[in-house]
């Protein structure tokens, strides 16, 4: 079973990918942390993240750089969505990507474009979004908690351009699948949100069989 999570940053996709692999016990990909390292090895290489041809060299990164707490920074996260428009970088971490959506067993992936692009036959497909207004409070919340000083405005004008962005690239935008089931965290908690999800996913399981 592959359940194909999307969605826009901040939006709690990721919190809920992770709980769903738990409930059904299948493996998890963070298919934005491909991203984020590619867009890390461009700064670390003192590189252009427009650059198509910079971009994709940057591709060839180490696995350990996936664990680098870093990547989970706002700059780090503005060059990803930066070196994510490129067509090139998109098809250099495709089938990467997709060896780990059709491994047996299945499995949860996350990220930007799974449901329409990297596991389109997925059978179960969510779109997990939110308000500008409140993912940029949770990212600025989290950031706080990490002793990161950052402005709620500032943070709120970085997530509307990378909104504006990942919907308007040609090569795989974010959007909804046709298929998909949208789910709207803004006035959800954590748990409430994780909750919603697992009976959306019970749901459309139930439903095909």
């Amino acid at each position: 079973m592959i359940i194909a999570v999307d969605g826009p940053t901040a939006s709690g996709k990721g919190t809920i990918a992770k709980a769903l692999a738990a409930h059904f016990g299948l493996p998890h990909l963070d298919t934005g942390l491909l991203y984020r390292a590619v867009g890390r090895q461009v700064q670390l290489n003192g590189d252009d993240p427009d650059n198509a041809s910079e971009a994709l060299s940057a591709c060839d990164f180490a696995d350990s750089l996936l664990d680098d707490d870093i990547l989970r920074s706002e700059e780090v996260g503005g060059f990803a969505s930066r070196v994510s428009v490129h067509p090139a970088v998109r098809r250099a971490l495709y089938e990467r990507q997709r060896a780990f959506a059709l491994q047996d067993g299945g499995a949860v992936l996350d990220g930007r474009d799974i449901g329409t692009v990297i596991a389109p036959e997925a059978p179960v497909k969510l779109f997990v979004t939110a308000s500008v207004a409140e993912r940029a409070r949770r990212r600025w919340l989290e950031m706080q908690g990490r002793g990161i000083a950052a402005l709620l405005a500032d943070i709120e004008r970085d997530i509307a351009a990378r909104d504006a962005r990942d919907m308007g690239r040609k090569d795989a935008p974010l959007m909804a699948a046709p298929d998909a089931l949208v789910i709207d965290t803004t006035h959800f908690g954590r748990d409430a949100a994780i909750e919603a999800a697992i009976e959306a996913v019970q749901h459309k399981l139930s439903r095909a069989q």
